[in-house]
């Protein structure tokens, strides 16, 4: 995959439906990033979250192979600390957590649907609706 960029953009599994969906904004945000070399994070547990049936899922498989896409796993050290982030925000969503954390960590902002969610366990973090 090359250099990384400095620019990172995360996909929670509400941007990556939209994605699948060919909804205009989010294929028009996905192409820019592509255009300016932005790093598309794809986190493990989104996968696991979108991807039904890849013989149909031409177009998110196609994303997620992509040479500028990454998916970090849902490793130990992340399921623990998003673990530790929903205990202490009193939510329960894992991957939504592991989003959060990986946005932190990456400096990202994240396509999202729902932006609420990832405000309440990250306060600050960088969303844009989708």
């Amino acid at each position: 995959m090359g250099p990384k960029s400095t620019v990172a953009v995360v996909l929670d599994a509400g941007a990556l439906i939209a994605f699948e969906r060919a909804d205009a904004r989010m294929r028009a945000l996905c192409r820019e990033g592509l255009r300016i070399g932005a790093r598309l994070v794809v986190p493990a547990g989104v996968v696991g979250q979108v991807v039904r049936d890849p013989g149909h899922q031409v177009a998110v498989r196609a994303l997620l192979r992509g040479r500028t896409t990454e998916v970090p796993p849902l490793d130990r050290l992340l399921a623990e600390a998003a673990g530790i982030l929903c205990g202490r925000s009193g939510t329960s969503d894992v991957i939504d957590a592991s989003v959060a954390i990986i946005a932190k960590r990456e400096r990202a902002i994240v396509l999202t649907s729902d932006p609420e969610d990832l405000e309440r366990l990250a306060p600050g973090i960088r969303v844009e609706r989708i």
